[in-house]
């Protein structure tokens, strides 16, 4: 265990990041980027725990924050881990048995989650203890440093959403490929940010939009090239614009409205090669 750190990207968080915290073993090393100035959060954390040190970084997505911080890791691997995820430490031992296994080589390794849907990251289809797949959620994944530096890190021009599938994507060409692990279950408990009011949870909800079309048009273009990706996107974007139509004129939804209207942003700045601008800041 001494050959790990763990990684925590927060934003907002600190009552769910206390919780979370609790539970990690005190001889692990851990790393929390936290994306906003809360040097409140930072001093009560280290004044509580010597094995965890908080950075403080302007928030430009998720992708530059986990390379900030594995530039920090001194450990052969990390786990990066959401505070909204319930694991037991004690499956460490099971993704070290299977790097073991791997001979280290291997992009990422992440766990089954006992409350998605059939399809969404529970692959376990087999009789072994783990199975090969083409890509493990972001809120769980266990890595090799040097497996990562080769394969080139997070991309930064990913704010939010499909970081963790362009990498292990990336992995797949330089033969890194992406596991899980059947003894190893989590179950999310939803959002990680602290929800303060109505009216930030309206702002996330449509950031979240926003980003999430802008990512995904982003992959399909990096991965598939543009013109195919258009394609691709034709029917979305028909149906993006028809429900901005259906919930201004029949169905009278000004808040429907205004989410497909972001949507629909996202995805053309996507398309036109507009970077993921959008910050909560801005709405």
């Amino acid at each position: 265990m001494d050959n790990i750190t763990i990684i925590l990207i927060t934003y907002k968080s600190d009552e769910l990041i206390n919780k979370f915290i609790k539970r990690i073993p005190p001889h692990i090393k851990t790393i929390i980027i936290e994306n906003s100035d809360n040097h409140e959060f930072k001093k009560n954390i280290e004044k509580k725990y010597s094995n965890i040190k908080v950075y403080l970084k302007e928030n430009n997505g998720v992708s530059t924050s986990l390379n900030y911080a594995v530039n920090l890791v001194r450990t052969d691997f990390f786990l990066q881990i959401s505070p909204d995820i319930k694991f037991d430490f004690e499956n460490l031992k099971y993704f070290f048995e299977l790097s073991i296994k791997l001979n280290n080589e291997f992009a990422a390794i992440g766990p089954i989650f006992i409350n998605s849907k059939k399809n969404n990251h529970n692959k376990i289809l087999t009789n072994d203890n783990f199975i090969k797949t083409n890509s493990v959620h972001g809120s769980c994944m266990f890595i090799n440093k040097k497996c990562y530096e080769k394969i080139g890190g997070f991309d930064n021009n990913i704010f939010l959403y499909f970081e963790e599938t362009d990498y292990c994507k990336r992995g797949i060409k330089n033969r890194y490929y992406s596991y899980q692990h059947k003894n190893i279950k989590v179950e999310s408990l939803g959002r990680s940010v602290n929800l303060d009011n109505k009216k930030f949870v309206e702002k996330l909800d449509i950031l979240t939009t926003w980003h999430f079309i802008w990512s995904k048009f982003y992959f399909y273009k990096k991965h598939y090239g543009s013109l195919c990706s258009f394609i691709y996107f034709i029917p979305i974007l028909i149906r993006i614009i028809f429900r901005i139509n259906l919930y201004k004129w029949i169905l009278v939804d000004e808040k429907k409205e205004i989410k497909y209207r972001y949507r629909l942003d996202g995805l053309i700045n996507s398309i036109k090669g507009n970077g993921s601008s959008l910050r909560i800041e801005n709405l």
